[in-house]
């Protein structure tokens, strides 16, 4: 006890003679230094979001003075230091980026020695933690229609969400999208278009009703990162319910239409004939909208185009809450509809100007390691940006260039991808529908199989895996092949997974409609073209004569991937 009762004395007399924490470990033991207790990110965490802030938790107050971008500091590897602003709140350091962190990088943390507590006890060592980001921001709710707090909505409205990038659209249902009258549940049916999650009520709703929307973090966008927080607005609703279009010819989704079609749609109340013009009813091929003659009678509208349409197109018509009835109540909600015309080419799916492409993608193209060539085509991010594009070098383009969407030279650029998107976009909805010759249908593993040419179709995944799949054209140098894939499209290389070519067949007549996200396997050989919804992975030294083509996600080669333009 005697010698217990001479040890407390002396510890505090060692520390007396201090001033601050020094690098003895009796001031440690005791607590007299700051230490940093966790990190968000943590240390050594990956798929971090682009707008992250990060922070840093020490085990005590500190001293919001000794906190500057010289104490607290975040690099990308490499040691390039970014711009940021740093702040403290008690025992929390923040570090808010200038700019987003760029895709797929690793970037280094670093609390310096130079931060001390209240008491000017200084951190004893630097701490280092790293983290890598994924591929996007934070995906948040963007605007709301009705708006939040909005009074006199129309009875029969559609409540809509638009978010600020492209979700997955799995996870956009009626778990995360609800509609709630005080306790009581809504019924009605979620779909998602574009950028816009739409919740349709199965009756009409009540007059004069207070009714509130959630959206939950249960929404996720196409690399699977969630809103950060439950979205909820309320609204309430008028007495009036606004006319709708019930129906329309073509009908939304309609394929093999006539290239000599005339257009209607019929109102479900009389409308006013000077609001039903070429402001609240447009028709379009992507961005290009379609001249034509426009009439109105009893309650259908009339849409003449001036030329026939073109062939395997997709086409957008859109009548606006401009247009209103007699009364002058206005449409309810915009009512959009597409459809496709017929194509006199059989099953041969024009790509039209995204034919240009080896690789086009949505948010983001990355060439993770490895000297990756894309040959005789050119790559391209649409609407994902040039900061979006990674690993190029060591990734080269032979023959071939890079363009993003905020390039500003050479002129055009921007416009010039948003047509080879849409040219994407009725590619792929072209082949999802093709219906001729009837489709057969296929599941599972397709690996050792010979398939002639023609339509295959299945409900849910498709793999390569057991061996190599071979298509056959049997002396036909035009032979087709569409592969019409529900959800994921896996090649798994090794024993197998090689796509074949026999008897004259073609890489370019292969077409590969996938209703998610598509990964060639490693060492595979692969051929045709992918037109995927999300996102296409090539693992490491996989090979393809083809197009790497997708939709809204992102183009990944993981190591030393090559892409061949197909020999015509």
């Amino acid at each position: 006890m005697k010698i217990k009762n001479l040890i407390l004395p002396f510890v505090i007399l060692c520390i007396s003679l201090f001033s601050g924490c020094s690098d003895d470990d009796f001031e440690e033991v005791i607590g007299l230094c700051p230490v940093v207790t966790s990190t968000n990110p943590l240390d050594g965490a990956i798929n971090v979001p682009l707008d992250q802030t990060i922070t840093v938790l020490f085990n005590k107050e500190m001293n919001p003075t000794t906190f500057t971008q010289s104490s607290f500091i975040i690099e990308e590897a490499g040691s390039v230091v970014i711009a940021g602003n740093v702040s403290l709140s008690g025992a929390t350091a923040s570090f808010n980026p200038t700019n987003a962190l760029l895709i797929n990088t690793t970037y280094v943390g670093t609390v310096k020695t130079l931060v001390k507590d209240m008491d000017g006890n200084a951190l004893q060592e630097d701490y280092v933690f790293t983290f890598s980001t994924g591929s996007t921001v934070t995906p948040v709710v963007a605007s709301t229609d009705p708006l939040d707090l909005a009074t006199n909505v129309f009875l029969n409205k559609t409540v809509a969400a638009n978010f600020n990038m492209l979700m997955n659209h799995s996870t956009i249902n009626t778990s995360t999208f609800t509609l709630r009258q005080g306790t009581t549940e809504v019924l009605g049916v979620v779909s998602y278009s574009g950028q816009t999650a739409l919740f349709n009520p199965t009756n009409n709703l009540l007059d004069a009703t207070e009714y509130t929307a959630t959206m939950t973090t249960g929404a996720r966008n196409v690399q699977g990162t969630a809103l950060v927080s439950d979205y909820t607005w309320t609204f309430t609703t008028g007495t009036i319910t606004g006319p709708t279009v019930i129906s329309t010819d073509p009908m939304n989704n309609a394929s093999g239409v006539a290239l000599d079609k005339v257009i209607t749609a019929v109102f479900s109340e009389t409308m006013d004939n000077t609001t039903i013009n070429n402001t609240s009813f447009t028709l379009k091929n992507g961005a290009t909208v379609i001249t034509g003659a426009l009439s109105y009678s009893g309650t259908t509208l009339t849409f003449v185009p001036g030329s026939p349409l073109l062939e395997g197109t997709t086409y957008t018509g859109t009548i606006t809450t401009d247009a209103q009835s007699l009364s002058g109540i206005a449409l309810a909600n915009d009512y959009v509809w597409n459809f496709n015309t017929l194509s006199t080419g059989g099953t041969l799916v024009d790509l039209q100007s995204v034919a240009r492409f080896g690789i086009i993608a949505g948010v983001a193209v990355s060439n993770n390691a490895g000297f990756s060539e894309i040959r005789n085509m050119d790559v391209g991010i649409y609407p994902g940006v040039r900061s979006s594009l990674t690993g190029f070098p060591p990734a080269i383009v032979v023959n071939g260039a890079i363009f993003a969407s905020d390039d500003t030279a050479p002129a055009g650029v921007p416009a010039m991808l948003l047509q080879a998107k849409d040219d994407l976009t009725a590619a792929y909805l072209f082949a999802e529908g093709a219906s001729s010759p009837a489709p057969a249908t296929v599941s599972g593993d397709q690996g050792g199989t010979t398939l002639a040419p023609g339509i295959y179709k299945t409900t849910s995944t498709l793999l390569i895996e057991s061996g190599d799949l071979t298509l056959d054209a049997q002396g036909d140098p035009n032979a087709t092949w569409i592969f019409q894939i529900a959800s994921d499209f896996t090649t798994v290389g090794g024993a197998g997974g090689n796509v074949i070519l026999a008897g004259g067949a073609k890489a370019k007549n292969v077409f590969w409609q996938v209703g998610r996200s598509a990964t060639i396997g490693d060492y595979t050989d692969f051929k045709g073209n992918i037109l995927a919804l999300t996102s296409i992975t090539m693992n490491s030294y996989s090979t393809a004569e083809g197009r790497m083509l997708a939709r809204n996600g992102a183009v990944i080669m993981t190591h030393t991937n090559i892409i061949t333009k197909p020999i015509d």
